[in-house]
């Protein structure tokens, strides 16, 4: 069985390589899909977090990354998945995603809303709280990859000048 992880990863953190390293061992194949979003307002293009992603999770088997648009669950009837994996850090995620999974099984009554929890030591990490720290020149290198720790260092360098 095929399940989909779908989110902005803008940035990917070690929260999310915990997330899917755990599910591969639960599901056939993860497919990591990152949504363009533009309502967000990304630090990283489309194509550079499909870019980090596959780099970040290169050494996880049967992990797949692609970019999309649009709606997720519509997306993965396309692409014939009937999981959608969600990850939980704390219980005031769960308001918002079980909305989330709610109005998915509304439109796609057949793919299915899975919640996983990260290991402990990832439940306080967010993208946005990483962005947030690495603007402000804080060190971020334990919360991501070294080459996303790379990225964003540059990334908000050239954005403070």
């Amino acid at each position: 069985m095929r399940a989909l992880y779908p989110g902005t990863f803008d940035p990917i953190t070690n929260g999310h390589h915990d997330l899917v390293r755990r599910a591969v061992r639960i599901f056939d194949e993860v497919v990591v899909a990152i949504a363009s979003n533009p309502k967000k307002r990304p630090l990283f293009t489309l194509e550079e977090r499909v870019e980090l992603s596959k780099e970040v999770l290169s050494d996880i088997p049967n992990c797949s990354v692609v970019g999309y648009a649009g709606l997720t669950v519509q997306f993965a009837r396309e692409n014939d998945i009937g999981v959608m994996l969600r990850g939980l850090r704390a219980v005031s995620d769960f308001e918002f995603e079980f909305q989330m999974a709610t109005m998915s099984r509304k439109i796609e009554p057949e793919v299915e809303t899975v919640f996983l929890t990260p290991d402990e030591q990832f439940t306080y990490i967010s993208s946005t709280m990483v962005k947030e720290v690495a603007t402000f020149g804080g060190d971020v290198s334990q919360f991501v990859h070294a080459r996303v720790d790379q990225e964003l260092k540059s990334r908000t360098r050239s954005k403070a000048d």
